[in-house]
């Protein structure tokens, strides 16, 4: 065979596969439906996981052909949610979810109850006699959350787990990690309670393992006149759906371990400490300057007889000369 017959015999085959593909192509396509393509677009594109799917084309997926909620996407927040719910046909909650470490164990609070030189990951060091600390439902504090968080969001401080609200994306990932299961998801907004302690030993052994321990009294259930908290396996817990967010419930905490509205800094403010000397001070100084005032008129007559015995001694001496 010449070459140039060879040139040919192949232009032919490729040719025909060629004209094949194409006919399979469009009588055996499957159409895909767009709005899968429109949901990707509104997500963060992070592909965290923190949904459930593997990226965020699987979740746009799924939201599209499944009816999976179009509020999954954390990163995303409530702006993606609006806009995939626009693009579904539908309304999405505009609750934004954050993470919250229900554990004040600091290295203040919650004493070490041995010194582990093991590997220094939450997992391995809990695996060791429930953790390092007195407290065993306590944060163990060696920074699992924080290697797993793309958003640089939480941070070990004093030995516990504190998180940046301002950067948090509510994705989950920490809360997934964590071998202690003390850090949540928090849907309940800035105008409901949380209970900041894991603790569900009894009251006397709680105070001893964390001196911030929830002691399980139930003031918070007698308060609450919603019956939105209960005591659950020696801890507080709140029902978001009943709970109306009046605040009694921290307001009568002993422990002061019940947090409204959610904040940063777990140790409340204490009324008790308002001093009120300070604007008193001026008016106790006040009478000092009226003293010499009363005193005044008593003076002048004791002046007064001075005053002659004066002119008295000055008369002899001029008669003398």
């Amino acid at each position: 065979m010449s070459i140039v017959s060879a040139v040919i015999l192949c232009t032919v085959v490729g040719a025909i596969g060629a004209i094949v593909l194409v006919a399979a192509a469009k009588f055996m396509a499957v159409e895909e439906d767009p709005r899968i393509e429109e949901v990707a677009g509104c997500l963060a594109g992070a592909n965290c996981g923190g949904c459930g799917y593997a990226g965020c084309a699987d979740y746009a997926k799924a939201v599209v052909m499944d009816g999976v909620p179009c509020d999954k996407c954390a990163p995303g927040g409530p702006k993606a949610a609006a806009a995939i719910a626009k693009i579904m046909g539908g309304e999405a909650s505009a609750v934004e979810k954050k993470a919250v470490v229900q554990c004040q164990g600091s290295t203040e609070h919650c004493k070490p109850a041995y010194d582990y030189k093991g590997i220094q990951t939450c997992a391995a060091a809990a695996a060791l006699y429930g953790g390092p600390k007195t407290c065993s439902f306590a944060c163990v504090g060696l920074g699992d959350c924080t290697k797993v968080c793309k958003f640089d969001a939480i941070h070990i401080v004093d030995g516990v787990a504190k998180v940046d609200k301002d950067k948090c994306t509510g994705c989950g990932a920490c809360a997934n990690i964590c071998p202690k299961k003390v850090i949540m998801i928090d849907a309940a907004g800035p105008r409901k309670p949380v209970v900041m302690c894991s603790n569900q030993d009894k009251g006397p052994v709680a105070m001893k393992a964390c001196t911030t321990s929830c002691i399980a009294c139930g003031m918070c259930e007698r308060t609450c006149k919603f019956d939105a908290i209960h005591v659950v396996d020696g801890v507080a817990r709140v029902d978001y759906d009943k709970c109306k967010g009046c605040g009694m419930c921290a307001q009568k905490c002993p422990k002061h371990i019940i947090l409204f509205p959610l904040k940063d800094d777990p140790n409340p403010p204490k009324p008790v400490v308002k001093q009120a000397p300070k604007p008193a001070a001026p008016a106790a100084q006040a009478p000092k300057a009226e003293v010499p005032a009363s005193q005044a008129p008593a003076a002048k007559p004791a002046q007064a007889a001075a005053q002659p015995e004066a002119k008295a001694e000055a008369k002899p001496e001029t008669k003398a000369e």
